[in-house]
């Protein structure tokens, strides 16, 4: 019954384009998004910021290094160019933050869901030979 509503409305959906577009779409907004918050509102962001990297660098200009990186990252993303790198690099920034911040759990809970995203695009991504 719904094959035949989708061809009664001519709507064809190509799920080997979509899927990894919506999971490029939805982590860059992610990576976005905090690059702006951290940069509009540092004081809602710089306690996410591990005491120790603090000691070394101070923590305002961690944030900018951090809101570029992000920034850099969803652009990245978007560009839909060699996905599977970016969405490893996603994965390794969105494991810092989780380990980084385990005492912070009910906060970053979120972030488990957006890096298995990251997984599962990488999964899509993925050339073999």
């Amino acid at each position: 019954m719904a094959k035949m509503a989708k061809k009664r409305a001519g709507i064809k959906i190509n799920k080997d384009l979509l899927v990894p577009f919506l999971l490029r779409s939805g982590l860059a907004t992610v990576f976005l998004y905090a690059a702006v918050a951290a940069f509009l509102e540092p004081n809602a962001w710089i306690g996410f910021i591990p005491q120790f990297a603090r000691n070394i660098i101070p923590g305002n200009l961690t944030l900018i290094f951090h809101s570029a990186w992000n920034t850099f990252l969803a652009i990245w993303l978007l560009s839909d160019k060699k996905i599977y790198y970016a969405s490893i690099f996603s994965i390794l920034t969105l494991l810092a933050i989780i380990v980084f911040n385990l005492g912070s759990l009910d906060i970053v809970f979120r972030d488990v869901a957006i890096l298995l995203s990251a997984v599962a695009l990488a999964a899509l991504s993925y050339k073999t030979k």
